[in-house]
């Protein structure tokens, strides 16, 4: 069964990454997506870019849609887990998986060079998202009690060495929504 995807993020690497490290790391994604290289990655959407490696800025850019299979989410995931080991900090990368039925499932894929630098980024992302959720119904001063909440939970999972790790650090949940992407 193949479901139509979209991966977005953007990726902050270390200097001095060469377009061959990048291609090395990415490979199970290219070759799933039976291309030779990151220049030729397209995206069924041609207003999308695919995945860029612009060497100058230091940056991998994501905005890729296709038709997937069921392992994609673990190669995916294998695929930006090579990545950790070239990423300046920890950044999220969004997947869209747009089913056949009209269910939407969203998923997060944290990458970056450490785990604290990713559960950070984890951290970072969930208050984002809190606060947006939240502001529809509460003041700041009960979205700041429950933000705290949150931060002692991050802590405490951290303090008991549950931590994440690479590619393995994700967020999924679904959603009934129209097919849209997210930009």
């Amino acid at each position: 069964m193949r479901v139509e995807v979209h991966v977005h993020g953007t990726i902050l690497l270390r200097s001095g990454i060469s377009n061959e490290q990048m291609e090395s790391a990415l490979r199970p994604l290219l070759d799933y997506i039976d291309e030779d290289s990151l220049a030729d990655v397209r995206s069924i959407h041609p207003d999308e870019p695919g995945i860029t490696f612009d060497r100058r800025r230091r940056v991998i850019e994501i905005c890729w849609t296709g038709d997937v299979g069921r392992s994609f989410r673990q190669l995916l995931a294998d695929a930006l887990d090579a990545l950790n080991a070239y990423c300046e900090e920890a950044a999220p990368v969004d997947i869209t998986y747009y089913h056949e039925d009209g269910r939407d499932e969203f998923d997060v894929i944290f990458v970056g060079p450490t785990a604290e630098s990713i559960d950070r980024a984890r951290r970072q992302r969930m208050t984002e998202d809190l606060q947006h959720v939240l502001s529809r119904d509460f003041d700041d001063a009960e979205i700041s009690q429950i933000l705290n909440l949150v931060n002692q939970m991050f802590d405490r999972r951290w303090e008991s060495g549950r931590r994440s790790s690479g590619a393995a650090s994700t967020e999924t949940s679904e959603m009934v929504a129209r097919r849209k992407h997210l930009h």
